[in-house]
């Protein structure tokens, strides 16, 4: 049983049945919540009744990485990273199959396409024709008639800087990723950099706001670093909701708890304003837990009770699907998005 909204609301009453959606983080954790919830935009195959629809779905992604396929083309083209951008259009396009297939197809051999993916450069071909990151994403999600709009957290280029507990500082997402050291801290390089116009005004109308899942340094803190975005999250009158991650993470995120989790985005975005947290609870196999023991990785703890002290409903569930690696369970957590928003009153929020 999902549970009630906490009352903190000015004004009540049921939430319509067509909504605003934004979706913010990166990596596969972002194109894994979309492909659940793109179900639920125009045919909403999986709503019940009562259950409301999305009218409006937008993706904010990160678009720091500087490693593989992405990090060659920003060198060579300086242009974004344009690979977790690649797998959100993908996953809201409307022949899903076909396109993951050729998006995602990398090349084995060849001078100079060896380890590139198709969907990189595409993206950068419409990058060199356009003169513009923003508007060639524009463009990839017209004619692959994706059901939602997927914008880059910024159109300006970017480098991450991590501070570490020891004092050092790392600079750029792969030596990020690469360091032994536990991060205190996460910076942008240069730090004022401007979100796209577009991005504040889906926020400012969303009715629900997700951060999450993803990686929590290199993927999800980033977008809360540009200018605005934070601040556009509080003001905003959505539901906000954190889906915590399934497994901790080696050089991010090793014996962090959800609680943990949310901590570290309060206090890089500088502002509180999660209203949920989707966290999972169903345990992990042997053999599962065994392998990412391997890294010294292991599930998150779900503590509850620090994440009701930090002013968040937690909403427990089954997320987890097994397979090589543990991945959401895309429609489980889509489902229970748009149930939570059946129940949820819609509110401007008071703050102090």
């Amino acid at each position: 049983m999902l549970p009630q909204l906490r009352t903190n609301s000015s004004e009540t009453g049921k939430a319509g049945p067509d909504l605003r959606v934004v979706a913010i983080g990166g990596g596969t954790g972002l194109s894994t919540l979309l492909k659940g919830l793109k179900r639920y935009v125009t045919t909403p195959t999986l709503a019940g009744p009562g259950q409301p629809t999305i009218r409006e779905l937008c993706g904010v992604v990160t678009v720091s990485d500087d490693g593989g396929s992405s990090g060659r083309l920003r060198k060579e083209f300086n242009m974004l990273a344009p690979g977790d951008v690649r797998n959100c259009i993908v996953a809201l396009s409307e022949d899903e199959a076909l396109l993951s297939r050729l998006f995602q197809h990398r090349f084995q051999k060849g001078s100079g396409l060896e380890g590139h993916s198709f969907g990189n450069l595409f993206l950068a071909a419409l990058t060199s024709i356009t003169g513009d990151f923003g508007e060639a994403v524009r463009l990839s999600s017209e004619i692959l008639l994706t059901r939602g709009h997927i914008y880059p957290a910024t159109t300006s280029s970017v480098e991450l800087e991590a501070l570490m507990e020891d004092g050092t500082r790392v600079l750029g997402e792969t030596h990020i990723t690469a360091s032994k050291g536990k991060i205190r801290e996460l910076r942008l390089v240069p730090p004022d950099v401007e979100p796209l116009p577009q991005t504040l005004e889906a926020i400012a109308h969303a009715d629900l706001i997700t951060v999450g899942p993803g990686s929590l340094f290199t993927s999800l803190t980033p977008n809360l670093l540009v200018r605005g975005i934070s601040e556009a999250i509080l003001e905003s009158p959505a539901v906000k909701v954190f889906v915590c991650n399934l497994m901790t993470q080696a050089n991010e995120s090793l014996s962090l708890t959800a609680a943990d989790h949310i901590r570290a985005l309060n206090n890089h975005a500088g502002v509180q304003f999660f209203d949920y947290a989707l966290i999972n609870r169903k345990v992990a196999s042997p053999e599962l837990k065994a392998k990412y023991a391997l890294e010294g990785a292991s599930q998150i703890v779900a503590d509850i009770e620090a994440i009701e002290g930090l002013g968040v409903c937690p909403v427990l569930g089954d997320y987890l699907e097994e397979g090589t690696v543990a991945r959401h369970a895309t429609d489980q957590v889509a489902h229970d998005l748009m149930a939570l928003m059946a129940q949820a009153p819609t509110r401007q929020t008071i703050r102090s």
